[in-house]
């Protein structure tokens, strides 16, 4: 036993400090799946139970109350549509150059890590599906988290609950920027460094900022929970829960940003709205 304790505390140190190992991972990975598949098990039988238990009148309210939120959403995007319009319009008054637009890919939750400190999932997209390091994940409510690891047919995605992990954001009431960083627990984050006398109120919502060129800006990050003020120190303590059901979600959307050269003043001149545009849900300026 203290052969097999010593020999896994070195490799552990090979795998912290070198890349030695790299190559064994790319091959072990794909033996390890089924197995993290089976660990979402008990999650999907939850959710199939909880889905069959319904009885027929819940059903019927959710689809009328689903087709009403649709009729919404339609009438919103509609309204995106012609605020992009008028976007592109004005970049090109302005002489701009680029056009930032953003795509989307389906993905689904295939594992889970085993480690409770580290807020890792697997997702059944990878190198095939284009996917690449540093893209965000995000579900229905808001930012989940950015890949940090890619494999041929899946890769690894680092949730923004995990202590390790913090992205720049602003205060949608008034645009005080800040930085938000994991807890380590999946019902609350906190923000870094506010001041006792800056603007900030339970309740305020935390978008993505975009600073870093990391995340898409404009993506919902959380809500302010609780803030608590020690006299005694330089910083106020400000909790916030996720937008994202951090620790629920089975169905993820990995967001691509691309950056397009406009290459001259008329293709911009016209107010109708390319084809990518309604489909990738284009970011206002």
């Amino acid at each position: 036993m203290l052969i097999l304790a010593l020999a896994a505390l070195t490799l552990i140190a090979l795998d912290s400090f070198t890349s030695l190992l790299r190559p064994a991972h790319a091959w072990l990975e794909p033996l390890a799946q089924p197995f993290q598949w089976a660990s979402t098990l008990p999650m999907r039988w939850r959710e199939w139970n909880n889905e069959s238990l319904e009885s027929r009148a819940v059903i019927i309210a959710n689809n009328d109350k689903l087709e009403t939120e649709i009729l919404v959403y339609k009438a919103q995007l509609q309204r995106m549509a012609e605020l992009s319009a008028e976007n592109l319009q004005l970049k090109s008054l302005l002489n701009g150059a680029e056009l930032v637009k953003n795509s989307v890919i389906v993905a689904e939750l295939v594992g889970i890590s085993p480690d409770p400190f580290h807020h890792v999932i697997t997702i059944n997209r990878g190198a095939a599906d284009n996917i690449r390091e540093g893209l965000a994940v995000i579900d229905g409510e808001g930012l989940m988290g950015q890949v940090v690891e890619v494999f041929e047919q899946h890769s690894r995605v680092l949730l923004i609950t995990d202590s390790r992990h913090a992205l720049p954001i602003y205060n949608l009431r008034n645009n005080v920027r800040g930085i938000i960083e994991g807890s380590g627990d999946f019902q609350r984050l906190r923000l870094r460094h506010v001041s006792p006398t800056q603007d900030i109120q339970v309740g305020d919502t935390l978008l993505s900022s975009g600073l870093g060129q990391r995340f898409p800006s404009g993506y919902p990050v959380g809500t302010v929970s609780a803030i608590n003020k020690d006299p005694g120190q330089a910083f106020i303590e400000v909790s916030v829960t996720p937008a994202a059901k951090v620790d629920r979600s089975l169905r993820l959307l990995v967001v691509f940003s691309t950056v397009e050269a406009l290459d001259n003043y008329s293709q911009t001149k016209s107010t109708s709205i390319p084809k990518n545009v309604d489909s990738s849900n284009a970011e206002e300026e």
